[in-house]
């Protein structure tokens, strides 16, 4: 294993003032996304949309890589050209999901945890020669009567230690991502117990298996309440409750934490991480890895029509440069909203 490579290519994925793009959505999620506009969702339209955002001009600027689906890494543009060799050539790291996603914990009522550790080394061998230079595997905690439960957090931890390490012996950088959902009506507390949870019992387990901190970057939710909860809070809340959350929880030896938005509206998120980063210094550095948050603006505009590439190329590329903005502190709602209207 070569740590260096490891942590030039982890410390490259967080680089100040760049994020990461989770453009890794499974069929039938991107199949969903695509109803809601009014797309099919077939091979063609999903190749034209993803070619829109990993296309679009000064990308490198504000994403230092993509997260890609299975499908999208095989793909090539319209002019023949790889998506991975488009990445390349723009600056950005191509990256891979390889969990197969969440099943049903046995004797675990409303809890789940992710499968497809089976054949992973053999998929990373594979993934490493398509181009992949790092991988995500995201594990699912729900908080509810009486969970998360013990068995949950061990076994979902455990599993991100085991692809981390498998990615780790391939040369792939792990992205390991323990996402608390903020579905439900939890208040704050509860989201940050449960958070504090996982990453403790993450991290012990990265340990146990071996895994170089200096060699992964963490994708963690952000310490929320739920989405039904009576208990709203501020965003100076947030960063504050997350920030000692992590801090309590994640070596300094991890490069970076770039943040998942978990179904956040996309100036929250980027209010959230801005206010975190101003906090700093801390000892990672902070940033973001969206899916929703940079990709609902560009797809509402695109809608299927080759027409409005152009507009929806200029929607992404201004949720990138204000995320871009709120990683370094300098995130201001009144630019935001001014630069939207403009664009």
């Amino acid at each position: 294993m070569k740590v260096d490579e490891l942590n030039k290519v982890a410390t490259a994925m967080v680089a100040p003032g760049r994020g990461l793009l989770a453009a890794d959505e499974s069929s039938g999620t991107i199949g969903r996304r695509f109803k809601e506009i009014g797309v099919e969702s077939t091979e063609e339209h999903r190749r034209d949309y993803r070619e829109l955002l990993f296309s679009s001009k000064d990308i490198a600027k504000y994403i230092s890589g993509v997260i890609l689906f299975d499908e999208t890494i095989r793909q090539n543009a319209k002019d023949g050209t790889p998506f991975v060799q488009l990445l390349r050539k723009a600056g950005v790291l191509p990256g891979i999901k390889v969990d197969k996603g969440t099943k049903r914990l046995s004797f675990c009522p409303g809890e789940v945890v992710t499968e497809g550790l089976d054949g992973l080394r053999e998929r990373l061998i594979e993934y490493r020669q398509l181009g992949a230079r790092f991988a995500k595997w995201r594990a699912v905690i729900n908080i509810g009567a009486g969970i998360p439960t013990a068995t949950c957090v061990r076994a979902n931890a455990q599993a991100l230690a085991r692809y981390a390490a498998l990615c780790q012996e391939e040369e792939i950088v792990p992205i390991v991502e323990p996402e608390v959902l903020m579905d439900g009506d939890h208040d704050i507390e509860a989201c940050y117990a449960a958070s504090e949870w996982t990453l403790t019992e993450v991290f012990r387990e990265l340990h146990a298996a071996r895994v170089v901190l200096e060699g992964m970057v963490l994708k963690p939710n952000m310490v929320v309440p739920g989405l039904k909860s009576a208990k709203q809070v501020t965003f100076s809340e947030v960063a504050e409750k997350t920030v000692k959350c992590l801090k309590a929880c994640v070596p300094a030896a991890v490069p970076g934490v770039a943040f998942l938005s978990g179904g956040q509206d996309d100036m929250d998120a980027s209010a959230r991480l801005n206010d975190m980063a101003k906090s700093g210094p801390h000892p990672w550095r902070v940033t973001f890895s969206f899916s929703r948050a940079l990709q609902a603006s560009p797809l509402k505009t695109w809608a299927g029509d080759a027409e409005n590439v152009k507009r929806a190329q200029a929607a992404f590329i201004h949720r990138a440069k204000m995320n871009s903005l709120a990683s370094l502190g300098k995130w201001n709602e009144r630019v935001d909203k001014v630069k939207l209207v403009r664009s």
